[in-house]
């Protein structure tokens, strides 16, 4: 692989979806920082695109599943976890957000 090839992968895509916009299977791997074949293995598990098709042309990544993605491949990072402890952790904070979501709207009443 050249240095081109290289800084070409390495490159980071930012910003913020719209719901309108979506990604595709590359341009979300590309975002997350990782091959195509991390984001294919955590949709067939349901850790991302929960009922997707088996068809991978037609899937399409939303902004929550960016950020879904993101979280899934930091704690695999961090802790060195595997998939299904990831996918678990990530699922807790986000219960745990929205519990707080909840209280947050429920005291202001």
């Amino acid at each position: 692989m050249t240095g081109m090839e290289q800084s070409d992968q390495a490159e980071c895509v930012s910003g913020v979806l719209l719901d309108e916009a979506a990604l595709t299977l590359d341009e979300l791997a590309r975002a997350c920082a990782v091959e195509p074949e991390w984001v294919v293995q955590r949709v067939r598990t349901g850790m991302l695109l929960d009922g997707a098709s088996a068809e991978m042309t037609g899937w399409r990544f939303t902004s929550i599943d960016l950020v879904r993605a993101r979280r899934l491949r930091q704690v695999e990072c961090d802790f060195d976890a595997n998939d299904d402890v990831a996918a678990l952790v990530v699922d807790l904070s986000e219960e745990i957000r929205r519990l707080r979501d909840k209280l947050r709207i429920a005291s202001h009443l």
